[in-house]
């Protein structure tokens, strides 16, 4: 696979560089106001992102330290300057007459073989991967973002569903203590209510905290105090058509920025162990002397160029082992890349299976299942007033719709959880961000 290693590298740093300036940082008071509006949506959970988190900032930061280095790289070593006072007389340091002189030497290493270009391929590479990784940070950020906001959306739907419950069968509480006083109940129906009201009143206090640690995950993830108020998630519109799995296979392996970044470090790897190769090329030293003495008859002055190499003495300890090193080097950035292609595309199936699950399932609930249920709830208490069901085939009705919107609930959390990860993988929209249902 041929890696665009330029194609996008400085438009993205700009872009997210700018965002993340302080004149586009937006005010927390506005960050914090989009929290706790009306309802939160995930397009203002990306927005958030898109301003930068921790992690992101450290991540551009690290691109932009990897391509400082590359100017650096294909540079010579600096010249070094020496002045002397050749053989000058102790004490007083005055010029020996017949050897005493003054002298500036310049010298200068140059490496060989193209071991400067080399170099500067090897950190360019390096810095398209840190680029493509700081990509995959933000889209990270995204997925961990939504993974808490459809958490936040089950947890918030759940406790409304059981509250929803509770009121209802308070009502049925009421309805069998008064048939119960007039001689028409039974008392064990009653204790079942209060039971069951209690069993309630447990799930929705340990709900509320979950609700509690969920919305802190978040606001720490979009880098807000964690006591910021979080309005109830608005679920966003799900796509009508799901792609194939092939084909969001093919998007996660072009597209997916960790995969570009592995694609570059085979790059790096490879001109490393070329630039390896090239060490044992001796390097060029060159000097330029000139010196000078004052004499009875004027001054005299001499120059000398000076051409010398490295003596590769220590070879097969150090040049070859240095090649040894880089084609290893090589080795596990292939094999690392290849595990990720194969963790990908095994991930991306897992992920369109789950999609197609919760989809089908959503479907039998909406249709099929919810309305059944609640038609058994009607009738089933309608039939306990005239004696024709027991307490607890009323109990039994009720429950049952209320699980069962409760997984519904569930499903499309899953939904979301799944869509985000998938978007995530592919580096593409699947959600309808701004639209919610």
């Amino acid at each position: 696979m041929i890696w665009n290693r330029r194609r996008t590298r400085l438009e993205t740093i700009m872009r997210l560089a700018l965002l993340l300036s302080a004149g586009a940082s937006p005010h927390p008071s506005q960050a914090q106001d989009r929290m706790a509006g009306d309802s939160l949506t995930l397009a203002a959970i990306y927005g958030r992102i898109d301003y930068g988190t921790p992690r992101l900032t450290a991540a551009l930061a690290t691109a932009r330290a990897a391509e400082a280095r590359i100017d650096p790289a294909r540079r010579p070593a600096d010249p070094e300057l020496q002045i002397g006072l050749m053989n000058r007389q102790l004490p007083g340091l005055a010029l020996d007459e017949v050897l005493g002189m003054n002298q500036i030497q310049l010298t200068q290493m140059i490496p060989v073989a193209g071991q400067l270009g080399l170099a500067a391929e090897v950190e360019r590479a390096k810095t398209a991967a840190a680029d493509a990784r700081a990509r995959e940070v933000r889209l990270e950020e995204r997925e961990r973002a939504a993974m808490a906001f459809f958490d936040l959306y089950e947890t918030d739907h759940s406790i409304a569903v059981t509250e929803d419950a509770r009121s209802l069968l308070r009502d049925l509480a009421s309805i069998v203590s008064s048939m119960y006083a007039a001689g028409q109940g039974r008392q064990p129906d009653v204790l079942r209510a209060q039971v069951e009201l209690a069993r309630m009143n447990e799930d929705l206090i340990r709900m509320a905290a979950m609700r509690t640690s969920t919305a802190a995950r978040l606001n720490a993830i979009l880098n807000l105090p964690t006591d910021v108020p979080v309005a109830s998630p608005a679920l966003p519109v799900f796509p009508d058509t799901v792609p194939s799995r092939d084909s969001l296979e093919t998007l996660a392996l072009v597209q997916r920025p960790m995969l570009a970044a592995g694609g570059e470090d085979v790059h790096a790897a490879e001109e490393a162990e070329r630039l390896a190769g090239r060490e044992i090329w001796p390097d060029l030293e060159i000097g330029l002397q000139y010196g000078w003495r004052p004499m009875e008859t004027g001054t005299d002055r001499m120059a000398s160029l000076m051409v010398g190499f490295r003596v590769p003495i220590w070879a097969g300890s150090r040049q070859q082992a240095m090649k040894r090193e880089t084609a290893a080097m090589r080795e596990m950035a292939v094999a690392d890349l290849a595990s990720m292609e194969a963790e990908t595309r095994a991930r991306v199936a897992e992920l369109y299976a789950d999609v197609q699950r919760s989809r089908t399932l959503l479907q039998l609930y909406r249709t099929a299942v919810l309305p059944q249920a609640r038609v058994t709830v009607t009738s089933s208490l309608a039939a306990y007033r005239v004696g024709g069901v027991d307490f607890m085939t009323l109990l039994d009705a009720r429950m049952s719709l209320s699980r069962y919107r409760q997984d519904t609930i569930r499903l499309e959390a899953d939904l979301g959880r799944a869509f985000a990860e998938l978007e995530m993988l592919t580096g593409a929209d699947l959600l309808h961000q701004g639209d919610v249902q």
